[in-house]
Protein backbone atom coordinates (compact mmCIF):
# COMPACT_ATOMS: atom_id res chain seq x y z
CA UNK A 1 0.00 0.00 0.00
CA UNK A 2 1.57 3.20 -0.75
CA UNK A 3 1.54 6.40 1.80
CA UNK A 4 0.90 9.80 0.39
CA UNK A 5 3.45 12.44 1.35
CA UNK A 6 0.76 13.66 3.84
CA UNK A 7 0.78 10.16 5.34
CA UNK A 8 4.29 9.71 5.64
CA UNK A 9 5.50 12.93 7.05
CA UNK A 10 2.69 12.59 10.17
CA UNK A 11 4.00 11.69 13.35
CA UNK A 12 2.51 9.60 15.58
CA UNK A 13 1.60 11.09 18.78
CA UNK A 14 1.97 8.78 21.94
CA UNK A 15 0.95 9.59 25.50
CA UNK A 16 5.08 10.11 26.08
CA UNK A 17 7.40 12.11 24.19
CA UNK A 18 11.20 12.34 24.57
CA UNK A 19 13.45 15.02 22.34
CA UNK A 20 17.08 15.35 23.06
CA UNK A 21 17.72 18.79 24.40
CA UNK A 22 21.94 18.73 24.73
CA UNK A 23 24.37 15.87 23.44
CA UNK A 24 27.89 16.27 22.64
CA UNK A 25 31.37 16.73 24.17
CA UNK A 26 31.76 20.35 25.05
CA UNK A 27 34.66 22.75 26.31
CA UNK A 28 34.48 23.67 29.65
CA UNK A 29 34.04 27.04 28.80
CA UNK A 30 31.06 26.16 26.40
CA UNK A 31 29.52 23.99 28.96
CA UNK A 32 30.06 26.83 31.47
CA UNK A 33 28.14 28.55 29.34
CA UNK A 34 25.32 26.44 28.33
CA UNK A 35 24.59 25.17 31.48
CA UNK A 36 24.47 28.80 33.04
CA UNK A 37 22.07 29.79 30.47
CA UNK A 38 19.72 27.08 30.48
CA UNK A 39 19.47 27.23 34.44
CA UNK A 40 19.26 31.21 34.55
CA UNK A 41 16.71 31.27 32.28
CA UNK A 42 14.83 28.08 34.69
CA UNK A 43 15.08 30.57 37.35
CA UNK A 44 14.04 33.54 35.76
CA UNK A 45 11.08 31.46 34.93
CA UNK A 46 10.16 30.62 38.46
CA UNK A 47 11.19 34.30 39.41
CA UNK A 48 8.49 35.57 37.25
CA UNK A 49 5.87 32.87 38.14
CA UNK A 50 6.42 33.41 41.80
CA UNK A 51 6.18 37.62 41.46
CA UNK A 52 3.25 37.45 39.11
CA UNK A 53 1.39 35.17 41.72
CA UNK A 54 2.52 37.76 44.45
CA UNK A 55 1.17 40.69 42.47
CA UNK A 56 -2.38 39.02 41.82
CA UNK A 57 -2.64 36.94 45.10
CA UNK A 58 -0.73 38.94 47.51
CA UNK A 59 1.46 35.68 48.36
CA UNK A 60 4.93 34.03 46.19
CA UNK A 61 4.91 31.06 44.84
CA UNK A 62 5.99 28.44 47.18
CA UNK A 63 6.40 25.78 44.77
CA UNK A 64 9.04 28.29 42.39
CA UNK A 65 10.56 29.84 45.51
CA UNK A 66 11.56 26.26 46.23
CA UNK A 67 12.57 25.29 42.86
CA UNK A 68 14.47 27.95 42.46
CA UNK A 69 17.10 26.82 45.54
CA UNK A 70 17.15 23.31 43.79
CA UNK A 71 18.14 24.86 40.79
CA UNK A 72 20.42 27.40 41.91
CA UNK A 73 21.93 24.16 44.10
CA UNK A 74 22.20 22.27 41.34
CA UNK A 75 23.88 24.58 38.91
CA UNK A 76 26.44 25.30 41.66
CA UNK A 77 27.44 21.92 41.43
CA UNK A 78 27.57 21.60 37.59
CA UNK A 79 29.67 24.61 37.73
CA UNK A 80 32.19 22.86 40.41
CA UNK A 81 32.51 19.68 38.04
CA UNK A 82 32.95 22.16 34.62
CA UNK A 83 35.37 23.59 37.24
CA UNK A 84 37.27 20.53 37.86
CA UNK A 85 37.44 19.53 33.91
CA UNK A 86 38.91 22.38 33.65
CA UNK A 87 42.02 22.15 35.79
CA UNK A 88 42.42 18.67 34.06
CA UNK A 89 42.30 20.11 30.61
CA UNK A 90 39.46 17.61 30.00
CA UNK A 91 36.02 18.29 28.11
CA UNK A 92 32.56 17.15 29.20
CA UNK A 93 29.56 15.08 27.75
CA UNK A 94 26.44 16.25 28.19
CA UNK A 95 23.57 14.82 27.35
CA UNK A 96 19.85 15.92 28.33
CA UNK A 97 16.64 14.73 26.74
CA UNK A 98 12.99 15.91 27.46
CA UNK A 99 10.29 13.55 28.60
CA UNK A 100 7.32 15.25 28.57
CA UNK A 101 3.56 12.96 29.06
CA UNK A 102 -0.12 13.87 28.62
CA UNK A 103 -1.39 12.88 32.06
Amino acid sequence: MKMNTAQSNQTIMTDTNQQELIKGDFSPEDAKEMINHLFSEKINFHGVKSFSNKVRFGEVDHNSEARIIELKQSRAALNEIIKSAKEQGKSLKIESTVSIEII
